[in-house]
């Protein structure tokens, strides 16, 4: 299994931007499917985007216009480009990597998450 790592979290005010990365492993171009989620504070983890090896992105309702995920294959790093952060976006972000879809739905592979990076939004 592919172990990331996830980094760039921070404290940013609401509106602001930051850019989130998952460093792979392995050729994340040998990787089928990955996808960001993120987790709140006593809660499970939820889905925030998803990226298809064919290249289709989705996204959670919730940040759909604010988020982009994007690969960088030369660095085996995927990005989470999140702006127009809002205080409810305030989360643990974790990527999850080689993930299967099912019905359109991105399923996680459970051995590929990695630490995750705090993301706080002050108001």
């Amino acid at each position: 299994q592919v172990r990331p790592v996830e980094s760039g979290g921070g404290l940013v005010q609401a509106g602001g931007s930051l850019r989130l990365s998952c460093e792979a492993s392995r050729i994340i171009s040998s990787i089928v499917h990955m996808a960001w989620y993120r987790q709140f504070p006593g809660k499970q983890r939820e889905f925030v985007a998803s990226l298809s090896r064919g290249g289709v992105k989705k996204y959670a309702d919730s940040v759909k216009g604010r988020f982009i995920i994007s690969p960088d294959k030369d660095k085996n790093t995927l990005y989470l480009q999140m702006s127009s952060l809002k205080p409810e976006d305030t989360a643990v972000y974790y990527c999850n990597l080689g993930g299967t879809y099912v019905s359109g739905t991105y399923l996680p592979d459970s051995r590929s998450w990695g630490q995750g990076t705090q993301v706080t939004v002050s108001s």
